[in-house]
């Protein structure tokens, strides 16, 4: 009598083949037909030898080599290398935006996309573990949600919150919904953000996904279509200094020959750079000119220094005189 699952056979030939073999582990026809068996699926030499050719036609390469009178066959190229997927890997585990809950499961998703052997290699418990992540489960949700709206061209709602003193969520604008029309998610600082338009200001203001509670599509069209089209998503993320707020400037710096590498990570190559003398250059770029931006400067331990405009160093050295007045 046959096996059972005889019409799997090719599904599971398929998942023998891409779990248990790669470019350095190989099984031999008895072994695959062993393997087979497990799966209660009765196979014969001929109809494997043609269902991994039909493999192989579908997209799941089958590779063979010889060792004296044995043949050895093995999956060998993949959608992704091992390489790529410890890159990825590495970047759920690293982000702080994805809660070290959701990111052991995404790696272990992430794992079967190599064989048993690789997948090993792969695993980043450790690191997710012994990293700050964030505490918002629904974060995923959220996302969802926003891009559900972006697709459909509408406004979302939801509330927003921040972090008090005792480790709570504390609702801001006493719980209140937030009515935003959502046109684009960035990423920046190890943080995402959404970038909305608010009706009530005409103009753009982000908010960073992990803080957004209960969010749901509105069956409502967005609003500042004409607004997106002109706006700039790699400068508006270049322009607020680590997404905070503030007043919008362009600001002239002069800075050490050393400092460019700095200017450039931080600005784009897109930055005016001007030979002062052959230690320094001059640098202008526009900024959100908030506290944290000035405290990048003052970091920065003088190779890099404001020259103007005149209201931003007076705001510079107001920050550093209620500083020093608190030591």
């Amino acid at each position: 009598m046959r096996g059972k699952n005889q019409k799997l056979k090719l599904l599971y030939l398929s998942k023998i083949m891409q779990e248990q073999t790669d470019d350095t582990h190989a099984l031999t026809m008895p072994q695959i037909i062993k393997e087979l068996a497990k799966y209660d699926i009765e196979a014969q030499r001929k109809s494997v030898y043609d269902d991994l050719r039909a493999l192989s036609d579908f997209g799941i390469e089958i590779l063979d080599y010889r060792v004296g009178y044995q043949t050895f066959y093995y999956c060998g190229a993949r959608d992704f290398e091992l390489a790529e997927l410890h890159i990825i890997a590495d970047a759920i585990a690293s982000s702080k935006f994805i809660t070290a809950k959701k990111s052991k499961d995404l790696i272990k998703k992430i794992e079967h996309m190599a064989s048993n052997y690789d997948a090993k290699l792969i695993d980043r418990d450790v690191y997710v573990s012994n990293r700050v992540k964030n505490m918002n489960e629904s974060i995923l949700y959220t996302v969802d949600a926003i891009q559900n709206a972006i697709a459909d061209n509408h406004k979302i709602k939801f509330q927003y919150f921040s972090w008090n003193i005792k480790g709570e969520m504390q609702l801001r604008h006493d719980g209140a919904f937030y009515n935003i029309s959502p046109w684009a998610l960035l990423w920046d600082d190890e943080n995402y953000y959404l970038v909305g338009y608010d009706e009530k200001v005409d103009d753009f203001k982000h908010y960073r996904v992990d803080k957004m509670l209960k969010t749901s599509e509105l069956d409502e069209n967005r609003k500042g279509a004409t607004k997106f089209r002109k706006l700039d998503k790699d400068v508006y993320t270049k322009k607020h200094f680590r997404m905070f707020g503030g007043k919008d400037e362009r600001v002239t710096l002069l800075c050490k020959n050393e400092m460019a590498n700095v200017i450039i990570d931080q600005f784009g190559r897109e930055s005016t750079f001007i030979k002062v003398d052959d230690e320094h250059f001059r640098a202008r770029v526009d900024v959100i000119v908030s506290d944290q931006f000035l405290g990048w400067i003052i970091a920065l331990g003088g190779d890099v220094v404001i020259e103007g405009p005149e209201n931003v160093k007076e705001r510079l050295v107001e920050l550093i005189r209620i500083n020093m007045d608190k030591y």
